[in-house]
């Protein structure tokens, strides 16, 4: 393999375990995702997708195995503390406020912060007491709004009509259109969506799937969990799958098909059962 998987990878789980009292939810999982490539997820239910993902976003924390951001082991504790790093999640449940508008979705709980970084500040950014006290005033009502419609440029999403239309007023598509440029709005290096295109219709699956590579063009990291694998096929370069909370397979997207990918996620050999003593 070459292009993208010259360097190291972004994000990199080894040998991670965790266990919910007597269920044990993975078993030594190792997986990986490089910048500019999108990585999908796919497994049964149970399989263990979600508790990876929750592990990585530091909702809590694996037993056993290490996670390694850009080549360095990084603890992770918090969802807080991944988002610092530049790991997002945009969850299926999309968390947006129906009663706010985009822009105000896009800055939610984040209004005071205004040390967000921009592609000129690398010289002109404020230190010391100067920082800290941009940082106590919220952002204006003005730069917020531009920094909102600058993303959704950036990401070439063109459906919306006003980034000041309340979100219960949009599509399916525009909604996740929203969370994603959410997520990339604060510097984000890797994006995990889970389940992006669940209920929606033909033209907004598109919209949504074009998006996902829009975001691994601009060099950032993705990762899909979907059950969809017509979905999956359109957009991941590699898809790994899981079962009862073993990996069993890596596959490149353009060296393999479908027929083989279900059969790994119902009958993918595992190295050791769930349940039997070893």
């Amino acid at each position: 393999m070459s292009g993208i998987y010259d360097g190291k990878p972004l994000l990199e789980t080894k040998g991670v375990s965790k266990r919910f009292g007597a269920v044990q939810a993975l078993t030594t999982v190792d997986f990986e995702v490089y910048p500019g490539e999108v990585v999908a997820l796919v497994g049964d239910n149970g399989a263990g997708k979600s508790t990876l993902i929750k592990g990585i976003a530091g909702i809590y924390g694996f037993d056993e195995g290490k996670v390694l951001f850009d080549g360095k082991e990084v603890h992770i504790h918090s969802p807080r503390e991944a988002a610092q790093l530049g790991i997002e999640v945009v969850y299926q449940d999309l968390a947006l406020a129906d009663n706010l508008d985009v822009v105000a979705n896009m800055f939610l709980g984040r209004e005071w912060n205004q040390g967000i970084p921009t592609s000129n500040d690398a010289h002109t950014a404020p230190s010391g007491l100067r920082r800290l006290l941009r940082n106590l005033l919220p952002i204006t009502e003005i730069e917020m709004e531009k920094r909102a419609v600058g993303t959704l440029n950036e990401l070439a999403v063109t459906t919306l009509r006003s980034v000041r239309l309340p979100v219960a007023s949009l599509s399916g598509g525009q909604r996740q259109s929203v969370a994603i440029a959410k997520a990339v709005l604060w510097n984000s290096r890797v994006v995990i969506l889970d389940e992006p295109t669940a209920a929606l219709g033909v033209a907004r699956t598109r919209q949504v799937l074009n998006l996902v590579r829009r975001l691994a063009e601009k060099q950032l990291a993705v990762v899909i969990i979907s059950h969809n694998l017509h979905d999956i096929f359109e957009v991941a370069d590699r898809i790994t799958v899981l079962r009862l909370g073993h990996k069993v397979r890596t596959y490149m997207r353009s060296e393999t098909d479908q027929q083989e990918v279900v059969h790994a996620i119902t009958a993918g050999q595992l190295s050791t059962v769930p349940g039997m003593a070893s």
